[in-house]
């Protein structure tokens, strides 16, 4: 059985990129230098794509409704074009993965909420193939009861069905619920969702206002 805290919240759902590991940003910067592909281009590459198929093609990856191979061979191509050279993505996952840390600072706020009783769950935007490769990083089953995974539910933040199923899934009301990530657009989704919200900028911050939120008026 959970405790609630004095606010009432009592479920923190955590993010998993730039929230429980480094910023998620400074490893697509590795990605772009050891692949030679400017920043400027990925982002042309990446309208291109969404103009012509009018879908954002990173959205529909992260809904699992394409596959890592597909997206990676179709965005090379259109690099490729926009370069006039060769532009291979196949080592891009890996090349990310090497380049992102554990936070391991809110591993240990998790454990420490779920000592004083309150539950943990992570909600993430994800991709499919990239599972095992994330859940290597972190002692997912220890730490965190439940897992959504937009890559494998078909819906990703900011929409609002990922909340709700999240909610649906902890079988709890949306004030009791409180989440951490790093993009704020996340956030205001969750809080017109009826959760509360954190939006992680650096660690020491967010731990701060989780517990500002989980104890408020405490000094």
């Amino acid at each position: 059985m959970s405790t609630a805290s004095p606010s009432g919240i009592e479920a923190v759902v955590f993010d998993f990129g730039g929230v429980l590991s480094s910023p998620i940003a400074d490893s697509f910067v590795h990605v772009q230098e050891t692949v030679g592909i400017p920043a400027e281009a990925l982002g042309r590459a990446m309208v291109a794509v969404t103009e012509r198929d009018g879908l954002n093609p990173l959205h529909e990856l992260e809904c699992g409704r394409v596959t890592e191979a597909d997206f990676m061979a179709d965005l090379g191509a259109v690099l490729s074009a926009d370069l006039g050279r060769p532009v291979a993505m196949h080592e891009f996952s890996a090349t990310y993965f090497a380049h992102l840390a554990t936070n391991h600072a809110m591993l240990d706020l998790a454990r420490s909420l779920r000592a004083r009783g309150l539950r943990t769950a992570m909600l993430t935007n994800n991709v499919r193939e990239w599972e095992p490769r994330w859940r290597a990083m972190l002692p997912v089953d220890e730490l965190f009861e439940l897992v959504v995974d937009s890559a494998f539910v078909g819906r990703r933040k900011p929409e609002p069905e990922i909340y709700a199923l999240l909610l649906e899934r902890l079988a709890l009301p949306a004030a009791a619920c409180l989440l951490i990530d790093d993009f704020a657009i996340n956030c205001e989704a969750a809080r017109a969702a009826g959760m509360h919200a954190v939006r992680f900028v650096e660690t020491a911050q967010a731990i701060a206002d989780v517990e500002s939120a989980l104890s408020p008026g405490v000094a």
